[in-house]
């Protein structure tokens, strides 16, 4: 299982219903992407922030450890803005409004990530995927979400059980039989993902698959305070990021 599955299960959010935190979450998320990114940005990241690590419980370090990546990738993007290229000031040379709007790129980027990030460490795939047909997507795009999420798991547990089959035999020994090696696995590991398929597809076939697979559900409350409560953070930082414009624009 992966970590931020893992996690997900193991917090205290998985009782509280999908729609809440989705209202919550995704609110931060509209004001992250939306409003001005100073101060909005920040003020994003510090509610989804707290939130998290405090009610959520949400484990700081396995937080980062999945966070560094999407949060590096958006820093070297963002480097990109600093310069400009065949201007008239020369083939390279940098941009005096570059800064500017990097920061600005970076700070709505980051926010957005740490909601979705979070939301994903609160609420498990699979008690969310059942629910998004009554919110109106399509089933069959549903059903190959779930498909795929399925199968993840299967390829993982193959790469890692063929992986550990070479570091036996010493396969990453050096750097010509680590390469030898990665090439075996990936070769290895699409003729196992593309039989499980064929095999998945007939084991449903055999069971009368029209297209939908129906699933057990748990019954979540989902009640009007909860749904307050979850709009409540998002309407508080629209609102201070109002007041603070607001301000800023008075002479």
């Amino acid at each position: 299982m992966l970590a931020i599955d893992a996690a997900a299960y193991a917090s205290p959010w998985r009782r509280v219903h999908p729609a809440a935190k989705g209202l919550f979450f995704g609110g931060l998320l509209v004001c992250a992407l939306a409003l001005p990114t100073w101060p909005a940005a920040p003020l994003v990241a510090a509610v989804a922030l707290s939130a998290a690590f405090g009610p959520a419980r949400v484990s700081p370090r396995a937080f980062a450890r999945t966070a560094w990546g999407p949060l590096l990738f958006i820093v070297t993007g963002s480097l990109t803005l600093l310069v400009t290229v065949g201007g008239p000031e020369g083939a390279v040379a940098l941009d005096p409004e570059g800064p500017a709007r990097a920061g600005e790129i970076t700070g709505r980027a980051a926010a957005a990530v740490c909601c979705q990030l979070l939301f994903a460490f609160t609420t498990p795939l699979a008690d969310l995927l059942p629910r998004l047909t009554r919110i109106g997507l399509p089933a069959a795009l549903v059903e190959v979400v779930a498909l795929i999420y399925r199968m993840l798991f299967v390829t993982l547990d193959s790469a890692r059980r063929v992986q550990t089959a070479q570091a036996g035999r010493l396969g990453y020994v050096d750097r010509r039989a680590w390469v030898r090696s990665v090439g075996s696995l990936g070769a290895a590991l699409f003729v196992r993902t593309f039989h499980r398929a064929q095999r998945m597809q007939r084991g449903l076939e055999c069971r009368g698959y029209t297209g939908e697979l129906t699933v057990l559900v748990d019954e979540l409350p989902l009640r009007p305070a909860a749904l307050v409560a979850a709009a409540l953070p998002p309407l508080l930082v629209a609102a201070a990021t109002a007041a603070y414009v607001f301000i800023g624009a008075r002479p």
